[in-house]
């Protein structure tokens, strides 16, 4: 089942409940005492940036495959934590980002040393609109030498991110990418209803995609509508990247919304109504389109609203996959508009070309 620490943030005593999460999700992917310590530090600092700049807002812990969204090899799994504001954006962010530039109250990290820490580290912010800060901790941050671990040829990024309803314990919804030679599947699965039952229905089909990631899109999800006859279904999209053709494939049967940008625009991808494991479509054709440089996919559960469109700002190609995640998650939401079900975005990218060597 898919874990998520939804903390809020609207004051000062959230910040220990931030560090608690960032420690029982490192011990979640068995870090070591290490890395546990410096996963806290940046939690804290995340939190307490979020109080100083932001006015409060809310971060979210989750643990992913680090070698999804950084390209290299071996890195393991990682503690990703998200800290998402609606506030005035940071003004200064050079300044902000120094090493030794103390938030208040804090513990004289800064947002600097947390860049320095943290495996990857990456802040978007826009004035007026708000702030994305996006950390992750390895669980091997170095090989045996102790030299820090090589990249490698990884032409595209995957990352997400997911928002369980109501801070339950699990989420729903859940996603994977999952590499075949040279094809990279991407899913997304939003388990009927959301608590234990629904996560128990998302997670069985991201365990088939690691099994089933040599198939196309439509017998995948044929193969999902067997294996989870036995739950309370999903809906589920999957898009399938072939590097060798440089085309994409897609199908979808649910409420999983698709929207794939070129450099002609924003394109939706349309699913097919039914539920995987219940409710299957007679005919389930899927969808051909190019993958180019200026491409990006996201795929979104049901959590965003449904006539969603992409925000205003550019979403960058060079950007943390996750980072854009979670930029659309906070353009999209408001307190002016409740949540009714999980949250899941997850992005695939191209590889920007100075990660690639």
């Amino acid at each position: 089942m898919t874990r998520v620490w939804d903390v809020p943030v609207h004051d000062s005593t959230r910040v220990r409940d931030v560090r608690v999460a960032a420690e029982d999700a490192a011990g979640h992917i068995g870090l070591g005492r290490d890395r546990t310590a410096v996963a806290a530090l940046v939690a804290t600092e995340l939190a307490t940036n979020l109080l100083k700049h932001g006015g409060g807002g809310q971060i979210l812990i989750d643990t992913v495959d680090a070698d999804l969204a950084e390209p290299g090899a071996g890195r393991g799994p990682a503690v990703q934590m998200a800290a998402l504001d609606h506030g005035p954006g940071i003004a200064d962010l050079p300044t902000a980002l120094r090493d030794g530039f103390s938030t208040s109250s804090s513990l004289g990290a800064g947002l600097g040393t947390c860049r320095r820490i943290a495996d990857h580290f990456e802040v978007h912010t826009v004035p007026g609109r708000g702030t994305v800060a996006l950390a992750r901790v390895h669980a091997a941050r170095r090989d045996r030498a102790g030299h820090r671990l090589p990249e490698a040829h990884a032409p595209v990024r995957a990352g997400g991110i997911n928002i369980p309803l109501a801070a339950a314990a699990y989420s729903g919804d859940a996603w994977a990418c999952v590499r075949s030679g040279d094809r990279i599947t991407l899913l997304l699965a939003d388990g009927l209803g959301h608590g234990p039952a629904a996560s128990m229905a998302s997670g069985a089909a991201v365990e088939q995609l690691r099994q089933l990631a040599h198939l196309p899109p439509p017998e995948l999800l044929g193969a999902l509508h067997t294996a989870l006859r036995d739950t309370r279904g999903a809906a589920v999209a999957v898009a399938r990247l072939d590097l060798a053709t440089e085309h994409l494939d897609f199908a979808g049967i649910g409420n999983i919304g698709a929207r794939l940008r070129s450099a002609e625009g924003w394109r939706p991808l349309l699913s097919r109504p039914g539920i995987v494991g219940a409710h299957r479509p007679a005919r389930l054709p899927q969808c051909r389109l190019p993958w180019t440089p200026d491409s990006l996919l996201v795929l979104h559960s049901d959590g965003l609203p449904s006539r969603w469109t992409p925000p205003p700002v550019d979403l960058a190609s060079s950007w943390d996959p996750a980072v854009t995640a979670a930029v659309i998650v906070r353009d999209s939401s408001s307190a002016a508009r409740p949540v009714r079900d999980d949250t899941t975005v997850a992005v695939l990218t191209p590889t920007p070309q100075d990660h690639r060597s």
